[in-house]
């Protein structure tokens, strides 16, 4: 990045919105991704839908890990002026934080519970084996001694 950079509208950098032509913008930062579309490893469609919007949280969703974000470094065109983003996103603290922080702390209850299922199941099913068994000898035993 150099000295000075470009600072781009959000309108510019939504025409930049097909595959021959494919800028996003995460964090602040607007990329054109137009020569990675083949190389990316959840396909182009992802980072074609990703346009047209900040896709900064489709971004930190995903979990991209350091090398990744380095590697976007080489596809920097330039910023965008927050002023020019749409409503919804400039005012992503009271129109998305609702609909974030409970799918989070969903996803970190909701996996905890299957890994508790994951062990309890199987004892489950283990102990109602052994219950059977005992169940059925301790009914045999008393049917011969009738």
């Amino acid at each position: 990045m150099g000295s000075k950079t470009k600072t781009f509208t959000f309108e510019e950098v939504a025409k930049h919105n097909h595959r021959k032509d494919c800028w996003i913008i995460v964090k602040g930062k607007v990329y054109d991704v137009t020569p990675f579309l083949d190389d990316h490893p959840g396909g182009d469609e992802v980072l074609v839908t990703a346009t047209e919007k900040d896709a900064t949280t489709d971004f930190e969703d995903i979990g991209h890990s350091d090398s990744a974000t380095q590697m976007m470094e080489k596809y920097f065109v330039g910023e965008v002026d927050t002023n020019t983003l749409p409503a919804q996103v400039t005012s992503n603290n009271s129109v998305r934080q609702p609909t974030q922080a409970p799918p989070a702390y969903n996803n970190q209850s909701s996996g905890f519970v299957v890994k508790m299922l994951q062990y309890i199941v199987p004892l489950l099913i283990l102990a109602f084996a052994f219950g059977l068994q005992y169940y059925g000898k301790k009914n045999k035993s008393t049917e011969s001694e009738n």
